[in-house]
């Protein structure tokens, strides 16, 4: 079980597309402090439409992405 006061990445549910073609499916995760997390994945697998989704520059589809509870 993670405590709320540990996590630094809060992802559930994210969604995203692109006039109609999915960038990102149901992506969820959680990041406690301390942890060490990387996006790994070829040319156009979404990782950097995630990484945006979860700090708040691009709005999701779906879902939410919080980074140190905002």
């Amino acid at each position: 079980m993670t405590d709320k006061n540990d996590l630094v990445i809060d992802v559930e549910g994210l969604k995203k597309s692109f006039k109609g073609k999915p960038a990102v499916k149901e992506v969820s995760l959680k990041v406690r402090r301390g942890d060490i997390f990387g996006f790994l994945g070829p040319n156009g697998s979404g990782k950097t439409t995630t990484i945006r989704m979860i700090c708040g520059l691009l709005t999701p589809d779906a879902g939410h992405g919080r980074c140190l509870g905002h």
